[in-house]
C-alpha cells in the first residue's frame, strides 16, 4: 500500500505539489493523472527518496522509503528507462541490480524472458537500445526483486501496441495476485482499460479521484446520453419520443438522452433492428480535459498569445 498524507513540494515561491493526499491500494491499478507539469513525477520522486517534501509525508508499507530494508526487494520503481549507464549491457544492467538484492543470476534470465529481450538483444549495449527496449528493459528491473508495490512513469512511453498490450495484461497480473500498482500515463484510453482507480492532479493538486463510474457519473450529473443507429430510425426515433426521451438527429443515428438498456428494449418494443449502440458520454479524455483545462500546456500557451495580442 502506498499513502500519500497531505504532501507538498516546493521550490522557493513555487509549489509543484500542493497537500495531496491519496492511498494506492494493493490488488489494484492505480492511475495518476495529469497534464505536463501538474506534480505527477515529483510526487513519485517523493515516494522513493529522491526528493525530500516540504511538508507531509509518502508512506509505502506504513514505512518512508529509506526505511526500507533492501527496498528492491519491496518496490519496484520505473520513472526514467534512460536512466542507467549507456555502456552497459541490458545483462549487465540486469545482474548488478540483481546481486545489489542479493538475487541468483537465474532472475536476470527470468525477467529477459518474461519482457520478451531476447539473447542478442540482452548483449547490446544501452546506448542502442530502441525506447521501446529500454522501456521493456526497465519494467525487467522494476520487477527484478518480485516486489509488492510497482511505482511506474509512463511505462507504456515507446511500446508499440503490442507491447502496449503485453503490459497492460502483466500489469492487471500483477494486481490480482494481491500487488499495488501505481503507475503515471498520458495514454489515457490505456488507463481506462487497465485502471481499478483513477486520480487526476492539475497544478500540483487532486482535482478528481475514483474509478471510472464513479469519475464520468460525476461529470455527466448522472444524465446519460446514448448514440444508436438502426435499420429504421424514424420508427425508432419515435418509439423514444413516446417513452418520453429526447431525441435528436446525428450523422447516421440519433443522439438520445436514455440509457443503452432504454434504448435496447424501446428498439425491441418497436421491432426495429439495430446497427449501433453505444453511450455517448463523456469518455476520461473529455473529463481529464475539462478538469485540467486551467493548467494544461496548450490552454496556458494560447493564454498567453492572447494577451500579447491585445
Amino acid at each position: 500500500m502506498i499513502t500519500v498524507d497531505r504532501l507538498t513540494v516546493s521550490y522557493g515561491a513555487f509549489t509543484a505539489v500542493d497537500d495531496v493526499s491519496f492511498v494506492a491500494q494493493p490488488g489494484r491499478v492505480t492511475g495518476f493523472l495529469g497534464p505536463n507539469g501538474a506534480g505527477k513525477s515529483t510526487t513519485m520522486r517523493v515516494m522513493v527518496g529522491l526528493t525530500p517534501p516540504t511538508h507531509g509525508r509518502v508512506t509505502i508499507g506504513g514505512l518512508d522509503y529509506h526505511d526500507i530494508p533492501n527496498p528492491g526487494r519491496h518496490v519496484g520503481v520505473l520513472l526514467d528507462a534512460s536512466a542507467q549507464h549507456a555502456g552497459r549491457t541490458g545483462r549487465e544492467i540486469l545482474t548488478i541490480g540483481a546481486k545489489t538484492m542479493g538475487l541468483p543470476d537465474t532472475r536476470v534470465d527470468e525477467l529477459l524472458e518474461l519482457v520478451g529481450l531476447t539473447s542478442s538483444e540482452a548483449k547490446r549495449r544501452l546506448r542502442n537500445y530502441s525506447l521501446g527496449m529500454k522501456q521493456r528493459l526497465g519494467i525487467a528491473h522494476a520487477l527484478l526483486g518480485d516486489p509488492s508495490v510497482l511505482i511506474l512513469d509512463e511505462p507504456a512511453n515507446g511500446l508499440d501496441p503490442a507491447g502496449i498490450r503485453w503490459m497492460r495484461g502483466l500489469l492487471k497480473g500483477y494486481a490480482d495476485r494481491g500487488g499495488t500498482v501505481l503507475l503515471s500515463s498520458h495514454l489515457l484510453h490505456e488507463v481506462e482499460l487497465i485502471a481499478d482507480e483513477m486520480i487526476l492532479i492539475g497544478h500540483g493538486r487532486i482535482v478528481a479521484q475514483g474509478d471510472k463510474k464513479t469519475l464520468l457519473a460525476a461529470a455527466g450529473d448522472g444524465a446519460a446520453i446514448t448514440m444508436v443507429t438502426s435499420l429504421d430510425n424514424a420508427t425508432l426515433g419515435a418509439a423514444l419520443e413516446r417513452a418520453g426521451h429526447v431525441v435528436e438527429a446525428a450523422g447516421d443515428g440519433l443522439k438520445v438522452n436514455a440509457t443503452t438498456e432504454q434504448v435496447g428494449r424501446a428498439s425491441l418494443e418497436a421491432g426495429v433492428v439495430l446497427t449501433d449502440l453505444r453511450s455517448g458520454g463523456a469518455g476520461l479524455e473529455d473529463l481529464f480535459l475539462e478538469l485540467t483545462s486551467a493548467t494544461a500546456r496548450e490552454g496556458v500557451a494560447a493564454s498567453t498569445t492572447t494577451q500579447e495580442v491585445q
